[in-house]
């Protein structure tokens, strides 16, 4: 049955007003010889006031509540309401003098008398607060929560002792209770009382001598504080009693590391990582914490192996630990293991895109364009939006000359670079080298355009735009200033100096392209065909044709030149 708004405000103006008579009851004026002589009733107002406050009305509340005052001085509850109400609108000074009124009125009541103390203590009245927590435990000697307050207070102070002492009083009524005894601990430390919070842990192992987490804290508070040896009493005696523990074995190891013998933390740690009860996640946080940190283990990459063949052993169907090792394998260069690897945690979850991108570098670096055009095709049914997937299977269709396929997963996929300008300019030049391929130089020029706005100093794409430009004998100038700048930016490239030979020889200045022809074999183009085949022709032009026709057979040898390098091996003539 639905209960309307109204009939709600109705029944708690009616609880209001049985606290208001509640209140007038005791608000009264007493003559010389202690005669009731008259009563006032705030009813009334008291319910108005409340009505104002359920409404969130807060100044309006004060306001009737004040006149509550005016008509009755020694209305008490319209005080205590008031003081609430100062605090809620962070009035602390005006909230404590109504508070204090509110009990100097009332004293027996315990509610003033909580906001009292409570009041005190926001006003660093620490002292005052702990005397009237003790008037609220000498009525309610039974009641916990005044305990727990008092000792609160007695923190403020820095009076530890009597802390103590408030602890020690809930104590005897609950018994040895772990909250009480950590608090106990810690101010016995606050304190500089070592053997005394040491006691506490004790005396709850001795109350619970099978809870190994007492043991462990123990252990823990010993090696802190210099007690190495008992540190280690207290991880044994967890071993004893709770051998299945998912953290002793981890503890051990630590401590045995801290202590300078590696043998014995290493195998501490291998005992922590066989337990299948600590969390995969948990040891996975460990180990990486060590490979990346501790110089222990980053100096012995076969022990980091050996705890993720056991992390595998132990969490088969968990995915984490087959990346860790795919990572290991691929920072060793071992890409076809690591490649194994990764193929392993996608079959058990496939949700991973990091894992993905990993498949695709080291098939990259295997040169299996197949199965990288294969597995970036996967990845993007699950990661439409991720550039990166396209610009692998860009690549890999390119590799196998796959050039329409390549040009739409590299025109499809710039579309989804955001806030990376180095990103979309690698597009940008494989879509201009695509297009050359496709014999669309206007696309392909224009996507070097491009990248050259966003990086002016790339210096493949100066290299290779002005070498596609020399091949077609189109903007020579414009090529020739593309291909210097390239060498000012990388001039031990050999494939940007025989460029700027080649154009050199496009414009017929063949004894400068014959300097910079040498300088790139001089840096490595002497083991390119294509290179050599520049270098004849070079000579060819320079009429030293014996050492051209010397140099085009050398060429040969060396790989594949132009269409023309066997007819001109054969007719012993140059042809362009």
């Amino acid at each position: 049955m639905k209960i309307t708004k109204k009939i709600i405000i109705f029944l708690i103006l009616i609880i209001a007003f049985q606290s208001c008579k509640t209140t007038q009851e005791s608000a009264t004026i007493r003559n010389i010889d202690n005669e009731i002589i008259s009563t006032n009733d705030n009813s009334s107002l008291f319910i108005d006031a409340n009505k104002q406050k359920i409404l969130g009305n807060y100044n309006e509340a004060i306001k009737i509540f004040n006149k509550c005052i005016k008509k009755d001085p020694d209305d008490a509850a319209s005080r205590y309401e008031l003081a609430k109400l100062y605090l809620v609108i962070n009035e602390k000074t005006t909230a404590l003098e109504q508070a204090e009124k509110a009990f100097k009125i009332d004293p027996e009541n315990k509610w003033y008398g909580l906001i009292l103390a409570r009041l005190y203590i926001r006003n660093a009245n620490y002292k005052k607060s702990t005397k009237i927590y003790k008037m609220l435990i000498k009525n309610e000697t039974e009641n916990l929560d005044y305990f727990f307050e008092l000792a609160s207070a007695y923190l403020f102070t820095e009076d530890y002792q009597k802390a103590i002492d408030a602890y020690n009083e809930i104590e005897k009524k609950l018994g040895i209770n772990e909250r009480i005894s950590f608090q106990k601990k810690d101010l016995y430390i606050r304190a500089g009382k070592i053997d005394k919070a040491i006691n506490e842990i004790k005396k709850l192992i001795n109350a619970f001598p099978k809870e190994s987490r007492y043991y462990s804290i123990l252990a823990e508070f010993y090696l802190s504080n210099n007690m190495e040896e008992k540190g280690l009493e207290a991880y044994k005696k967890i071993v004893e009693i709770d051998p299945q523990n998912e953290f002793i074995h981890i503890s051990l190891s630590d401590y045995y590391r801290k202590t300078g013998d590696n043998e014995k933390a290493f195998e501490e740690l291998k005992l922590g990582f066989k337990n299948p009860a600590l969390n995969v996640n948990t040891k996975i946080q460990i180990l990486t914490t060590y490979y990346t940190v501790s110089g222990f283990f980053v100096k012995n990459e076969e022990q980091i192996r050996e705890l993720t063949k056991i992390l595998i052993n132990i969490h088969p169907e968990n995915s984490k630990p087959h990346a860790i090792m795919g990572d290991l394998y691929y920072q060793k260069e071992d890409y076809k293991n690591a490649h194994e690897e990764y193929l392993k945690v996608i079959r058990l979850d496939s949700s991973n895109y990091f894992v993905w991108e990993q498949i695709l570098f080291t098939e990259s670096k295997l040169n299996d364009y197949k199965a990288m055009v294969k597995e970036s095709a996967r990845a993007i049914e699950l990661f439409p939006q991720q550039p990166i997937l396209y610009l692998f299977s860009g690549l890999g269709n390119y590799q196998l000359r796959n050039f329409e396929a390549a040009i739409k997963s590299f025109e499809f996929g710039v579309q989804f670079v955001i806030d990376n300008n180095a990103l979309k300019a690698q597009f940008y030049s494989y879509i201009g080298d695509t297009y050359h391929e496709l014999k669309n130089n206007k696309k392909s020029d224009e996507a070097y355009e491009k990248v050259l706005v966003i990086e002016p100093e790339n210096s493949l794409v100066l290299n290779n735009y002005a070498y596609y430009l020399s091949l077609r004998n189109e903007r020579l100038e414009k090529a020739e200033e593309m291909s210097k700048k390239s060498i000012e930016l990388d001039k031990e490239n050999s494939s940007n100096l025989d460029t700027y030979a080649w154009i050199l020889y496009k414009l017929n200045k063949f004894e400068d392209a014959k300097t910079w022809i040498e300088k790139a074999i001089q840096n490595g183009g002497g083991e390119s065909a294509v290179v050599l085949e520049h270098f004849g022709d070079i000579l060819y032009k320079l009429n030293n044709k014996e050492e051209a026709f010397k140099i085009w057979e050398e060429a040969k040898s060396k790989g594949q030149g132009s269409v023309f390098l066997d007819k001109k091996i054969k007719d012993k003539k140059l042809y362009e």
